[in-house]
């Protein structure tokens, strides 16, 4: 059996679709779930796969890019940090947007491999990277946007922590969440909502109110 590179795997596995909140950005994305999280498994020949969040556009990271896409002036000329990436949508918003930098974070290398061809469709510039970059400094990052991170409460603690350290270098940090249990309740500060259509095969409504946070230091 032939093993797909993540690239092909990517291509093959999904479609090219747009969203509704988002019709100028495309990406590659899955129209069912069940067949590509099999999928998933039987190419890697492994047990305990992480399930293919990259194919998705989870409501958090839309607002986020409908954001930045509407409020360029909160990237536009500065280096950003797309963290927990996905589908690099953020980042590639952020590109769109004048950004004169971007990364995107993941330590999926599916993800990785979805940020690049997901970029090349959309003509930007967006260099993917693979590290676990919590607990670290982000020296030179003038931004950091991170989707939908608040849905399990061991990763919302650890990622708020380190972003709330992040902001208090002076760096931006918007957080976006449709509602997650995780989401910290205080020492943040609204900066944009946005009601963002989904699926009721990835949520449990087929819309979300969205509401994208600064994070403030403590």
């Amino acid at each position: 059996m032939n093993i797909l590179s993540p690239n092909d795997f990517v291509r093959t596995n999904t479609t090219i679709a747009t969203t509704p909140l988002l019709p100028e950005i495309r990406l590659h994305l899955a129209t069912e779930i069940t067949p590509l999280w099999e999928a998933t498994e039987e190419t890697l020949r492994e047990s305990n796969v992480p399930p293919p969040y990259w194919a998705f556009a989870w409501p958090g990271g839309q607002a986020v890019a409908r954001l930045v896409l509407d409020r360029p002036e909160l990237v536009a000329g500065k280096s950003v940090l797309d963290f927990a990436a996905g589908t690099g949508l953020v980042g590639i918003a952020a590109a769109k947007a004048g950004a004169a930098r971007v990364q995107s974070c993941d330590i999926d290398r599916f993800a990785l491999a979805a940020i690049g061809v997901n970029a090349d469709l959309n003509g930007v510039a967006v260099k993917a990277v693979s590290a676990d970059l919590v607990g670290r400094d982000l020296p030179g990052i003038d931004v950091v946007l991170a989707g939908d991170v608040c849905y399990e409460k061991p990763m919302a603690d650890r990622v708020t922590a380190w972003l709330r350290g992040v902001a208090a270098t002076g760096t931006l940090v918007l957080l976006g969440d449709p509602g997650r249990a995780y989401v910290p309740t205080s020492g943040i500060e609204r900066v944009g909502r946005y009601t963002v259509p989904t699926s009721l095969e990835l949520e449990d409504r087929e819309a979300r109110e969205t509401v994208i946070w600064r994070l403030l230091p403590e």
